[in-house]
C-alpha cells in the first residue's frame, strides 16, 4: 500500500521522545545462560518454549475477551502451555494493573499505551530488543524504546472515525422531502456540509425510519472514553501541530505543560451535532453505554456512530442486527478546521505489550513465545486476522492476511486515499484523571448543568494540574 508505512512512521514519533534524564529502571534481557527453558519447533519453525508455569495476561480490551480465550484455549491445546486470560472493564485498566502487578501471580503480559504508559510502568517493562516479535514489526520506530532497550511492542495498527449506514443515507438522498442539494457521501467532506445533512436527516428521521441521526453518545461512568479521548484528539492534534508541525504534534503534546484548547469550539462543533441529532435526549447520556450506542446502530436506530475498527463485534454479534457489511463505512470527524477536506480518519495505536520484568526468567520466555506464537503461526494469525480483526504491523502477516471485516477494510482504504491520516495524539494526554475530568465536564454540558467556557476551563487547567503533579 503505497501510503501505509508513511503512516506508520507518523503513527508513534512518540515513541522516540523521552526524558533523557530517566535512568533504564525497566529491566533487562531475559538471560542466555544454560538454565534457559527447554524449547521445541513449532508448526511455522519457530521456538515454543516448554513450560508448566501458567502465563498471565491482562487484556485491555473488553470487546475481544471472548476471543482471547479461545485463542488461550488453542494455544495450550497446541503446545501444553496455559495462558490466562483477565480483563478489566472499561475505563479500569489501570486500577486493575495496579492491583494485579502487586500480587503473587502477576500478570506476565500487559499493556502500556506509549511513552506516558511506560512512564508509569517502567520498573516493570523487559527489554525486548533481542526478541523475534521484535524483530518481526514492519517498522520498529514504532516499538517503545529508551537508550538501546525496547520496551513496548505495538501489535494492532487501528483508526476511527464516523461510522455510518451506507443504506440509510442512500435512502435520504432519495428522499423528494431533503432540504439540502447534497446526494451522495463523496460530496461530504467538511463540517459544514456533515452539518446540514445531518440536520435536514434528524427533520426526516420518521421518513428514514431512524430515532435518530447519531447514536446516543455514552457519558456514563468508565464509558467516555469516545469523547474525552479519541474525540478530544482532533482538537488537541491541531492545537500540537501549529507548534511543532505534523510529524511531532504528538512530541509537542508529550512536552506541554499547559495547553490552550485553542480548537475547543471545533470539539464544540462536532459533539453538539452528536448529542443535538441522536437518539436520545442529551439530558440522558449520562446513562448510556458505548454498548447502548452500538445496538442502536445495528439495529438501524441511527444512521452513524462514533467508533473504531474494533467496534464490528459491536456491531455484527447484536441479537436482531440489520446492519449489511457492504453497508457499513467510514468518514472522518469533521469539526470546521480549515483545509479538513484532506483530513483522513484518526489512525494509531495505544496498545502495545510488555512483558513484567518481575517475574521469573521462565515465565518471561513463555510469555515472549506466546506472542511471538499469536503472530507468526497458522493458528494464531488467523485469530488475529478473522477474529480479533487486528490490522497488525508485523511482516509475518502476507497481503492475503489482512482482516477481512468492513470496518477494518475501510481503515485499510483510508489509509489509501489522497487524505492525511490524524495521529493518535492522546498517547500524550497527561493522565485518566485528565480525561475523566474533561468526561465529567462533557456530561454536565450535555446536561445543560454547564456553560462550554466552563468545560474550556476545566481541559486547560486539568492538563496544567497533571502536568506538574
Amino acid at each position: 500500500m503505497k501510503k501505509f508505512n508513511r503512516v506508520l512512521s507518523m503513527l508513534l514519533v512518540m515513541s522516540l521522545v523521552f526524558i533523557a534524564a530517566c535512568s533504564n529502571n525497566g529491566g533487562t534481557n531475559a538471560p542466555k545462560g544454560t538454565d534457559a527453558p527447554k524449547t521445541t519447533n513449532d508448526a511455522t519453525g519457530g521456538d515454543v518454549v516448554k513450560s508448566d508455569e501458567t502465563i498471565y495476561y491482562l487484556n485491555f480490551k473488553p470487546e475481544i475477551a471472548e476471543v482471547y480465550k479461545k485463542i488461550a484455549d488453542d494455544y495450550e491445546k497446541e503446545t501444553g502451555v496455559k495462558v490466562k486470560v483477565e480483563t478489566a472493564a472499561a475505563g479500569t485498566y489501570e486500577t486493575m494493573l495496579k492491583s494485579e502487578i502487586a500480587k503473587s501471580e502477576a500478570p506476565t503480559i500487559f499493556q502500556i499505551n506509549g511513552p506516558v504508559g511506560y512512564e508509569a510502568w517502567k520498573d516493570y517493562t523487559l527489554d525486548l530488543k533481542d526478541t523475534k516479535l521484535y524483530s518481526y514489526l514492519s517498522d520498529q520506530s514504532l516499538a517503545v524504546t529508551e537508550g538501546e532497550g525496547v520496551y513496548g511492542i505495538p501489535y494492532v495498527v487501528e483508526g476511527y472515525g464516523i461510522i455510518y449506514n451506507n443504506a440509510i443515507m442512500e435512502k435520504y438522498f432519495a428522499l423528494g422531502t431533503k432540504a439540502t442539494a447534497i446526494s451522495s457521501m463523496e460530496e461530504v467532506n467538511n463540517f459544514d456540509t456533515l452539518k446540514s445533512v445531518v440536520e435536514d436527516m434528524q427533520a426526516n428521521a420518521d421518513a428514514l425510519g431512524i430515532k435518530g441521526v447519531f447514536s446516543s453518545t455514552s457519558l456514563s461512568p468508565g464509558e467516555q472514553w469516545r469523547w474525552q479521548t479519541h474525540l478530544a484528539n482532533i482538537p488537541l492534534f491541531y492545537e500540537f501541530k501549529d507548534i511543532q508541525g505534523f510529524d511531532n504534534a504528538t512530541s509537542a503534546g508529550l512536552s506541554a505543560a499547559e495547553i490552550q484548547f485553542s480548537y475547543g469550539n471545533n470539539f464544540k462543533n462536532i459533539f453538539d451535532l452528536y448529542i443535538n441529532n441522536s437518539t436520545v435526549k442529551p439530558t440522558l447520556l449520562g446513562s448510556k453505554s458505548v454498548n447502548d450506542s452500538m445496538a442502536e446502530f445495528a439495529l438501524g436506530q441511527s444512521a452513524m456512530v462514533q467508533n473504531g475498527n474494533w467496534a464490528w463485534n459491536q456491531i455484527n454479534e447484536v441479537s436482531g442486527n440489520t446492519v449489511k457489511a457492504e453497508d457499513i463505512k467510514y468518514l472522518p470527524i469533521y469539526t470546521g478546521i480549515a483545509g479538513e477536506e484532506k483530513q483522513g480518519l484518526a489512525v494509531g495505536t495505544e496498545n502495545y505489550f510488555a512483558i513484567n520484568s518481575k517475574v521469573s526468567e521462565s515465565k518471561q520466555q513463555a510469555s515472549i513465545a506466546f506472542l511471538e506464537w499469536l503472530f507468526t503461526s497458522e493458528t494464531g494469525k488467523a485469530y488475529v486476522t478473522n477474529d480479533l480483526g487486528f490490522i497488525a504491523p508485523f511482516n509475518t502477516f502476507a497481503d492475503n492476511e489482512k482482516p477481512a471485516d468492513p470496518l477494518a477494510k475501510e481503515i485499510l482504504a483510508w489509509m489509501e486515499k489522497d487524505t492525511t491520516s490524524v495521529a493518535w495524539t492522546f498517547a500524550a494526554f497527561p493522565s485518566e484523571d485528565f480525561k475523566n475530568s474533561f468526561g465529567d465536564a462533557l456530561l454536565q454540558y450535555a446536561q445543560g448543568n454547564e456553560t462550554w467556557d466552563k468545560v474550556s476551563s476545566v481541559v486547560v487547567d486539568s492538563w496544567k494540574s497533571e502536568k506538574t503533579k
